[in-house]
């Protein structure tokens, strides 16, 4: 039997526990930890360590666990981190409003992945989960609001990013036939060069990776994928070239570009790199504030 100690109130955070809750990986004795406890911390509680000062305890059968022992706990589950994640972002997106129309859609887009299908479902949906209508609302708007946040904070800086990043996410589609064999490297590489046999046979035959099930034709790969000096032989080749052999450590290699596909920024480029962004940020925060607990 699970008792609560101590009066303890469950506020906006609500929505982001009841996600917490619902992940299938989430420990479900150590998310009642932080339920209780988190129920009542204030952001600058927590990352000013206040919460050691905090009266609020949790029984689980004949054992009590005090305050002082759940940054620990937390930590020992490995939920810690992922809870710390979202109240950044929930801090991040607080002053970030949604248009009535982005909520509508958001709500019915909810409503959908949750297979809410009618005023009494949703009553039930809410009921199960300890949820009022406003805190529903909430949780239907949080990504919404999210991908707002995103584009406020880096859509400006998008192609500065992009040109950065262009020589990585250009993309390939290439040749490769490897061999430990210096002798046989070099007899392949002969005969692909005078046109004796194509690549693709003497790949299949001699090449001793799983390349040889495809002819040795790998991609289209991102060139931040092939190994680096792989990726540089590419970059400088032209279509069609064959590259002499190479050592990359126990084997060695030769090499054709087939095509070359560079990078877009478009739509779908346009949100990876913003994903990428936030995904960096949020990364940073979260060392932060771990950092401070620490």
């Amino acid at each position: 039997m699970i008792c609560f100690l101590g009066a303890l109130t469950f506020d906006s955070r609500r929505p982001f526990f009841e996600k917490f809750f619902n992940n299938p990986t989430t420990d479900r004795g150590a998310f009642l930890i932080i339920w209780v406890v988190f129920a009542s911390v204030d952001w600058q509680d927590l990352t000013s360590n206040n919460i050691y000062s905090m009266d609020a305890i949790l029984q689980i059968g004949d054992r009590t666990i005090t305050a002082e022992e759940i940054l620990p706990l937390l930590a020992g589950y490995q939920l810690l981190a992922p809870l710390l994640r979202e109240l950044i972002i929930d801090q991040a997106i607080a002053e970030i409003d949604c248009t009535p129309e982005e909520a509508a859609q958001a709500r019915k887009q909810f409503f959908e992945q949750n297979q809410i299908t009618s005023e009494e479902t949703q009553q039930a949906w809410m009921q199960q989960r300890k949820m009022t209508a406003e805190q529903l609302e909430s949780l239907t708007i949080r990504g919404v609001k999210i991908e707002k946040f995103k584009q406020i904070t880096w859509g400006n800086k998008l192609e500065s990013y992009f040109l950065s990043r262009k020589s990585q996410l250009d993309r390939v589609i290439y040749s490769l036939i490897r061999s430990q064999d210096p002798g046989i490297i070099q007899e392949l590489f002969f005969r692909v060069q005078e046109g004796e046999q194509s690549f693709a046979d003497l790949a299949r035959e001699y090449s001793q990776g799983p390349e040889a099930e495809t002819g040795g034709l790998i991609g289209p790969v991102e060139l931040s994928t092939p190994h680096p000096a792989i990726a540089q032989i590419l970059r400088l080749s032209q279509p069609g070239q064959l590259a002499p052999p190479t050592r990359l450590g126990e084997w060695l290699v030769i090499v054709r570009l087939e095509k070359f596909i560079p990078a877009q920024l478009d739509a779908p480029m346009r949100q990876r790199l913003l994903n990428e962004c936030f995904s960096t940020w949020l990364t940073e925060q979260l060392n932060q504030q771990l950092a401070v607990l620490n």
